[in-house]
Formats: structure tokens, C-alpha cells, sequence
């Protein structure tokens, strides 16, 4: 098998294509969330704890000297990457709690059986008719050699 051959059924698989269409759902969720940090969560956040804006926060380590530039520990980006992933994990905690609760109605919802179909009825009948008429033809007192 050539290269090109079992990269085509690599890529052609159902989990590969799940996992592409996940990871790209992610990314725009993603966006999404840091798009509701940035802009709903963290301005009220900031006005609360006094109107700091956690990315502007940062230590100096050298200032900028001609043509290079400074060295900065931007820590307060951290703060603002360490709560998107706080958000994001409180999320997916929810997106999987409702859908594991939503499991477990449906694995206590009574499930009825399934309806015979047509062509089971009609066995059922004959399968009935023929033990009537067997029982009719042949009583168990006048067979003693067959088995019940």
C-alpha cells in the first residue's frame, strides 16, 4: 500500500473528521469566550478592584535602550490567559454536566417494546394454529413414546 493510498484512509476515517470538525469548533469557541472575557467579564472586574485593567500590568525588567526594546514580564496577560481558561473550563464543565444529566432521564424513561412487525404477527399466528392442530391431532395420553 503506498503512502498516498493509507494517508487517504487515514484521513478519510469518521474519528479523524470528528476530531478536525472538534478542533475547529473549539477554536471559534474559543474566540468566543476570550471575546466575552475581554469584553463583558473582565471592564466590570476591573471596576470593581479599582479600574485595573490586568493586561496593562507588567514589570519593566530593562528599559529600552536605542533600538531595542524593553523587556517587560507581562504578567498581568497572564491573569487575563489564566482566567479565559477558568471561564472556559466552568463551560465545558456545564456543556457536560447537562448533557450527562440528560443521560441519566433517559436511562431512567421507561422504554416500551419494540412493536412486532407484520411478518412477526403472521409467525406468531401460525406458530399458534400449528400447536392447536397438533394438540387436536395427536392427545398426549395416546402418544406415550413422544416427548413433552
Amino acid at each position: 500500500m503506498s503512502v498516498l493510498s493509507e494517508f487517504k484512509a487515514f484521513a478519510v476515517k469518521g474519528n479523524v473528521v470528528d476530531m478536525a470538525v472538534g478542533i475547529i469548533i473549539g477554536a471559534a469557541f474559543g474566540k468566543i469566550v476570550s471575546s466575552f472575557v475581554g469584553d463583558v467579564i473582565m471592564p466590570p472586574l476591573g471596576l470593581l478592584i479599582g479600574g485595573v485593567d490586568f493586561s496593562d500590568l507588567a514589570v519593566t525588567l530593562r528599559a529600552a535602550e536605542g533600538n531595542a526594546p524593553a523587556v517587560v514580564l507581562a504578567y498581568g496577560k497572564f491573569i487575563q490567559t489564566v482566567i479565559d481558561f477558568i471561564i472556559v473550563a466552568f463551560a465545558i464543565f456545564m456543556g457536560v454536566k447537562a448533557i450527562n444529566r440528560l443521560k441519566r432521564e433517559e436511562a431512567k424513561a421507561p422504554t416500551l417494546p419494540p412493536t412486532p412487525s407484520k411478518e412477526e404477527v403472521l409467525l406468531g399466528e401460525i406458530r399458534d394454529l400449528l400447536k392447536d392442530q397438533n394438540a387436536k391431532a395427536v392427545p398426549a395420553a395416546a402418544a406415550p413414546d413422544r416427548l413433552v
